[in-house]
């Protein structure tokens, strides 16, 4: 499939927002943190991390914050985003898995051809990063990833 145009109406392309943090990091953090590196919330489609934080509530709250889909990748799926990294972590991969959770997860919800447009910011207990997908995202989304998760974040969680 080629690559999606950029929406008529703005000329911008869909962003995703890929989201780490320690387990236990409070929603009010990693929202503020969601909001500092986002110029452009209308254009957030997706918001993206490892599936070891699916039911984090700050991740949640992210997600509902900028009111959409939480999408999640095994920390195999987001090791294969290494080489795209910005800004790779030794540190992250003993603890994680992975050599990077924001940018990875960005990224892999982007596509191939996405690319950061901001590298890894962090706060105390979080990271974040947003990645432009050139690709239609509805494509990226279903096109059979088994390792991914897509979470509606309208939804109430009991």
């Amino acid at each position: 499939m080629s690559a999606e145009a950029p929406s008529p109406d703005t000329g911008r392309r869909p962003l995703v927002l890929g989201l780490g943090c320690e387990r236990g990091t409070s929603p009010g953090e990693l929202v503020d943190l969601a909001i500092s590196v986002v110029t452009r919330p209308e254009d957030i489609a997706f918001v993206a991390t490892l599936d070891m934080r699916a039911e984090e509530p700050a991740m949640l709250a992210v997600a509902r914050h900028f009111s959409v889909p939480l999408v999640t990748f095994s920390a195999a799926r987001l090791e294969t985003e290494t080489p795209r990294l910005a800004n790779p972590s030794d540190l992250v991969f003993a603890h994680a898995g992975c050599h990077g959770v924001a940018e990875a997860a960005a990224l892999a919800q982007a596509g191939a051809s996405g690319r950061l447009v901001v590298e890894k910011t962090k706060s105390a207990h979080a990271t974040a990063a947003v990645a432009e997908s050139f690709q239609s995202l509805a494509t990226v989304s279903s096109q059979g990833d088994s390792m991914s998760s897509h979470f509606d974040s309208s939804r109430e969680h009991i």
